[in-house]
């Protein structure tokens, strides 16, 4: 892209910033539309000069320390900031570690009929809502999916067509391996796996790439039976980091009626246990622990399960 994009984005930008947002003190006499260009300068630590030479279009390369002020000058957004990083030449800006927004957790929460969790780029879960949880503690916040699919015995046998399923996952991740900016935890994570599992090493010196953004996941859980769950993958707005997945039933289907019942378990378990968390809490099994977390059994966290649980 050329020069003179950088120059028009920048003034647009500039325009539409209102100056109290920034922090700019306004008088009864402005007639300005947005900031001045020696405010922009001066809030994203330049030279009033150099700013000119930016919006003229006469400056081609501003250094990454430059465009990091101009974000923040002009109050960018997530797009907006990568819009600008393409137009000066610049990968994009690196991402914000997945946290769990109350906002994300508020509309995970208000699913109540529907399993839904929250991911990062390496799989780590980030949130649930508790119908989620009670399916599979692998669901559980900090727990690492790929992880726990390889190697906890428990998720394995709930999946029918285990290996396909980790093969979706090992995708995935294969497919954020190649976005900028790269991720240490995700390299750390790839020669973990390799070192530890064959099925692993296997599937992802393959190289497929085919991030499922829906499908189906056959389950076979040993308090509501034989479960066919659709899932599909949705990215927030602004942001590919982290992924929700929200699973769902056919309607009038066995898979929803068993829904609708883990639904009611799980919030009788919250009536009869006063928690916000709707969640009773038990030792996993020593070896899954071991498996899912690399800890021994006593540190391992509670995790949770559906009342009435064998």
């Amino acid at each position: 892209m050329s020069a003179g994009e950088l120059g028009s984005y920048l003034r647009a930008r500039r325009e539409a910033v209102p100056p109290e947002s920034v922090g700019v003190a306004t008088g009864a006499r402005r007639r300005v539309a947005g900031l001045r260009r020696e405010e922009v300068a001066l809030l994203a630590g330049i030279s009033a000069e150099y700013y000119v030479r930016l919006e003229q279009g006469r400056e081609r390369n501003p250094s990454p320390q430059v465009v990091a002020g101009l974000v923040r000058a002009l109050a960018l957004d997530r797009p907006a900031e990568d819009f600008l990083r393409a137009l000066a030449g610049q990968p994009p800006s690196p991402r914000r570690s997945a946290t769990t927004d109350p906002g994300l957790v508020a509309f995970l929460d208000a699913l109540s009929t529907t399993p839904a969790m929250a991911h990062d780029r390496v799989l780590t879960v980030v949130a649930s809502n508790r119908l989620a949880r009670g399916l599979t503690p692998a669901f559980t916040p900090g727990v690492n999916l790929l992880r726990a699919a390889l190697f906890d015995p428990g998720l394995r046998s709930l999946y029918q067509g285990a290996e396909e399923a980790i093969g979706r996952l090992v995708s995935y991740l294969r497919a954020q391996a190649a976005v900028p900016p790269p991720d240490p935890r995700l390299a750390d994570l790839v020669a973990e796996l390799s070192a530890a599992s064959p099925l692993f090493a296997l599937l992802w010196a393959r190289q497929e790439v085919v991030p499922a953004a829906n499908g189906v996941n056959l389950l076979l859980h040993e308090r509501y039976g034989a479960l066919e769950l659709r899932f599909e993958r949705l990215t927030p707005a602004g942001s590919d980091d982290p992924v929700v997945v929200v699973y769902h039933a056919a309607p009038g289907s066995a898979t929803e009626r068993a829904l609708e019942a883990l639904a009611r378990d799980q919030l009788g378990a919250a009536a009869a246990l006063g928690a916000e968390d709707g969640s009773a809490t038990v030792r996993i099994h020593s070896s899954a622990a071991s498996a899912t977390s690399g800890q021994p059994e006593s540190s391992v966290k509670e995790w949770p399960r559906p009342s009435n649980s064998r």
